[in-house]
Order: C-alpha cells, then structure tokens, then sequence
C-alpha cells in the first residue's frame, strides 16, 4: 500500500468514525465515549499525515507509533461503546475491522521501517 493510499484510508476511517458518532444516542455517557472516539479517530488519519511528512526515520517512526495508539484507543472506545450497550456491535463490527487493520498496518510498517536501518 503506498502512502497515498494509507492517507485516502485512514482519511476514509476518520470520516466513518465522525458519522458513527453523530449516530450515538444524545445521553452523557454517549457523548463522552463519544466525544473521545471522535477524537482519536480522527486524529489517526491527521497523524499518519504528519508521518509521511517526516524529517528523519526515526521522526517517522514515532510519529507511526503515534498513528499506532490513536488507532487503538479508537478501538478501545468502540468496544466500550458496544460492551455497554449503547450501541450494537453490528453497527460498528466493520468501523472495528477497519480500526483492527490499519492499526495491523501501521505495526507493520514500523516493524519493517526499524529493520531496514
């Protein structure tokens, strides 16, 4: 996958994650979980931005770890979301799938980034 690939994706999962969220029923406990995945979903595409923007490898990397926990607090939100049952797991089952494989990605390509210097 090429840069500009990862950035149409991980632009794609930020607005997904805004319309699952505007779909969240209007209570507190909804709008601070959801708040929060807003906020990391969001940034996770930003993130990945400033990646590919990098000075140095080690510039990359970090910033790829960044992408790397905004992908998974984002996922960490939407299993609080489901497990309390606020919303059902089939509305956001494909968001989650999504989340579990661009965080894949981005471990992977730090993994194979580290070992090719």
């Amino acid at each position: 996958m090429t840069k500009d690939e990862m950035k149409a994706r991980t632009k794609k999962y930020a607005l997904r994650v805004i319309k699952a969220v505007q779909a969240l029923p209007e209570n507190r406990v909804a709008n601070v979980l959801g708040s929060q995945l807003l906020r990391s979903g969001t940034s996770v595409g930003a993130n990945y931005r400033a990646a590919c923007r990098a000075k140095s490898t080690a510039d990359f990397v970090n910033k790829l770890k960044i992408v790397e926990e905004e992908g998974d607090e984002s996922l960490f939100w939407m299993e609080l979301l489901v497990e309390s049952g606020i919303t059902p797991q089939r509305k956001l089952g494909e968001l989650m799938k999504e989340g579990d494989e661009l965080v894949a990605i981005v471990v992977a390509a730090i993994k194979t980034t580290r070992q090719s210097n």
